[in-house]
């Protein structure tokens, strides 16, 4: 699966960027890790979302978040309202587009969105609507991910400056937001796919982890000024350095002993014989 982040940034925008590789694949999923959903109205987001569905045969997953990175919000002249604001229109933005996507007159009245009578259209081809992905470090969103998502993405909580909590993902932080995610997802807990991502540094395959565990401690210190030991940035779900082996083992307990079983490797080629080891299992 290849996936695509969403930022008024020099990158390329997602939407058409997923269309581009849609119709020049066959199998390949395509995804967006993760659209803010500040940056586009829901009725205007469905039709685009099964539009790609649509032109993709079914190879669509939707990863939604609530928006963070504040000097995008600054430059565009877009407002960033409190989080509690924002992950409350993101929960909205969820619920209108499964409802468009059902092909049906549909009509919503909350605090953020009001929908009358809308039938979306085109239908998407995956039914009732393509994959969600939400993920978060905060319980109200992972909360939201377990009840309303098919994939739940682990994530830094954000500090008090706005910027990461670099300890919320460490181990221990990330077996609580499990307990939060099975807690609030009940049932459907079976339903669910649990993702986490090299959120601390970039994965990196190598005979000795240590040196390059001990560059990104010292970064971590210098950007943010937290003290990270080598061996808990060696256990946490978000950091992937080491070997071949040391690498498939830990993806094995994660998945054994937290339930993650989806991972986004960073670059496309970086962990790519841990994937090959991995296929099947």
């Amino acid at each position: 699966m290849l996936v695509f982040s969403d930022h008024l940034l020099d990158q390329l925008a997602p939407i058409p960027a997923m269309a581009t590789v849609a119709a020049a694949t066959r199998k390949l999923r395509i995804g967006t890790f993760v659209l803010n959903n500040d940056l586009r109205h829901p009725a205007v987001l469905a039709q685009d979302l099964a539009t790609l569905d649509v032109l993709s045969e079914g190879r669509l997953e939707i990863g939604i978040g609530a928006g963070w990175n504040r000097p995008e919000y600054v430059a565009a002249g877009i407002p960033m309202e409190a989080p509690g604001s924002r992950v409350g229109r993101m929960e909205e933005s969820i619920q209108i587009l499964k409802g468009l996507f059902a092909g049906e007159p549909f009509s919503f009245s909350g605090k953020h969105y009001t929908i009358t009578a809308m039938e979306g259209r085109p239908r998407p081809v995956q039914l009732p609507h393509p994959p969600f992905l939400v993920g978060g470090g905060g319980r109200r969103v992972l909360g939201i991910g377990a009840r309303q998502a098919q994939i739940v993405g682990l994530a830094p909580r954000t500090g008090g400056a706005g910027g990461p909590d670099i300890a919320s993902a460490m181990l221990p932080a990330t077996e609580e937001k499990v307990g939060w995610i099975r807690e609030a997802a009940g049932r459907r807990i079976g339903e669910i796919e649990i993702n986490t991502y090299p959120g601390l540094g970039s994965p990196q395959i190598t005979d000795d982890d240590r040196p390059a565990l001990e560059e990104l401690s010292a970064k971590l210190r210098s950007r943010f000024g937290v003290e990270l030991g080598v061996d808990e940035l060696r256990a946490s779900p978000h950091v992937f350095i080491g070997t071949t082996d040391n690498l498939v083992e830990k993806l094995l307990h994660l998945r054994e002993s937290l339930g993650i079983s989806s991972v986004m490797t960073g670059p496309i080629d970086a962990l790519a014989p841990v994937v090959e080891r991995l296929a099947g299992t």
